[in-house]
């Protein structure tokens, strides 16, 4: 209860308990007071006669309100006392809240800082995450990268040694067929050499059939322009060394080995004739330019 309406409330009810004591307690006699000595010497008062029962009635109606201000004084006494507990309860209660605002103030506090604190932890977790995470992505981009690199690598190794093989083996074919080729060419050219000699063979023997031939003929030649002296010439011989040119003509004679009579008349049988026969066989007379034979004189 407020204090103001407390102290109101005492200080009426003093003034009525006084007024009670000095209604009840007081003389209203007729007789004056005596004087005490020290007393001043005042004007005597008149005596009023007053009706008792309505001084009792009065007295009554002081006490009844004395008492029923009494009650109310013990009511609102009860009802301080009751605000009182009611307030030292509240205040109790409101120490106990400002108590407990004060702790959980504190856990509030506590329970900030470490939310802050394990703010501050998940924020270093997700900035140490997003660093492994990005330096994972890192690590897998240089992985994958490496492993590309690497398959490129091993594609164009293989491609290498597709092309080296293939080139290895385009160079087996190759000198396979340069050695099979070398092979028949060399089977060809022994074949053609073969043939060749065979008909240089051919060629020779038919050049020396036709240098004997002509030989044959020139011999004939002289022999008909030769004249013979059976005396002196029977069983001799002379060789000559007749030089010719491409139409016949005898160029020069030398006189070799035999009988002297025979030769000076194989030479002159020779010139007597003038030109021989010859090939037109350019190879045959190359073989005959320069030709050489035996003169017997026929009888």
């Amino acid at each position: 209860m407020d204090r103001k309406l407390l102290n109101a409330i005492s200080l009426s009810l003093a003034l009525h308990t006084s007024l009670v004591l000095v209604l009840v307690l007081g003389d209203f006699s007729a007789h004056p007071p005596k004087p005490t000595p020290m007393a001043v010497q005042v004007k005597p008062i008149q005596a009023v006669a007053v009706d008792r029962s309505k001084i009792e009635a009065q007295v009554n109606k002081l006490k009844k309100k004395k008492a029923d201000d009494a009650k109310r004084l013990k009511a609102l006494e009860d009802q301080a006392s009751a605000a009182k507990r009611k307030r030292i309860k509240e205040e109790a209660r409101i120490k106990n809240l400002e108590k407990q605002r004060k702790k959980k103030e504190r856990e509030k506090k506590a329970a900030d800082a470490a939310a802050k604190k394990a703010t501050a932890k998940a924020n270093a977790a997700e900035k140490l995450r997003k660093k492994k995470e990005q330096e994972k992505k890192r690590a897998d981009k240089a992985a994958a990268d490496a492993k590309a690199k690497r398959l490129k690598e091993e594609k164009a190794a293989k491609e290498a040694e597709k092309r080296r093989k293939k080139k290895a083996e385009e160079k087996k074919r190759k000198e396979r067929e340069a050695k099979e080729r070398a092979v028949q060419e060399q089977a060809l050219a022994n074949q053609m050499a073969e043939e060749m000699a065979t008909r240089q063979k051919a060629r020779q023997q038919q050049m020396m059939t036709e240098v004997g031939r002509y030989t044959a003929l020139i011999t004939r030649a002289i022999q008909s322009n030769l004249i013979t002296d059976k005396a002196s010439m029977e069983n001799k011989s002379c060789k000559l060394t007749i030089k010719l040119a491409p139409s016949g003509f005898v160029i020069n004679v030398i006189s070799g080995n035999g009988n002297r009579i025979v030769c000076d008349a194989a030479s002159k049988a020779v010139y007597k004739a003038g030109k021989l026969p010859v090939s037109k066989d350019p190879e045959v007379f190359e073989k005959m330019r320069t030709i050489s034979l035996t003169v017997v004189p026929e009888f």
